[in-house]
């Protein structure tokens, strides 16, 4: 009877270790959130996000004339972004936030501050009173994209 080996893979130890592991894991999270959905299953295989991106690049990398259709795609999808009345805050953060993912794979990278206001651009009517109150505060130029949704919820 033979027996078996269980090897055990320690976990992060220091407390650098531990801030690394805690960024790749939001970098993966990230990249997974900008693929598309028909693509999830296929790139979930990867376990941390050098490889997750190296996959990423070598499946959808393409020419430079696909890469700029993309881009300018997408471009107009963010210039366009608004939020119907009957979609939830999570939706309107989730679909927002997978635009600016997809154009930062594609090296545009979006200001926190137009993304901030963007996103409070684009909320419906009802959110109106919500929305005065979160564009007159003063790190609103600063504040991460998920700390303001994380406020507004």
């Amino acid at each position: 009877m033979g027996t078996v080996n269980y090897q055990l893979i320690p976990g992060p130890v220091t407390t650098e270790e531990k801030a690394q592991k805690k960024n790749d894991v939001k970098a993966r999270s990230m990249l997974l959130m900008a693929l598309p959905n028909e693509h999830l299953m296929t790139f979930n295989q990867y376990k941390d996000a050098k490889t997750l991106f190296a996959a990423i690049q070598t499946r959808f990398g393409g020419n430079e004339a696909t890469k700029k259709t993309q881009k300018t795609l997408l471009k107009q999808m963010y210039e366009n972004f608004s939020a119907p009345s009957t979609k939830s805050l999570d939706s309107i953060f989730n679909r927002l936030q997978k635009i600016v993912s997809q154009l930062a794979i594609l090296g545009e990278n979006i200001s926190q501050e137009d993304l901030n206001l963007k996103f409070l651009r684009s909320l419906p009517s009802e959110w109106n009173t919500h929305v005065v109150v979160w564009r007159n505060k003063p790190d609103l130029d600063t504040m991460r994209f998920d700390d303001l949704y994380t406020n507004s919820r």
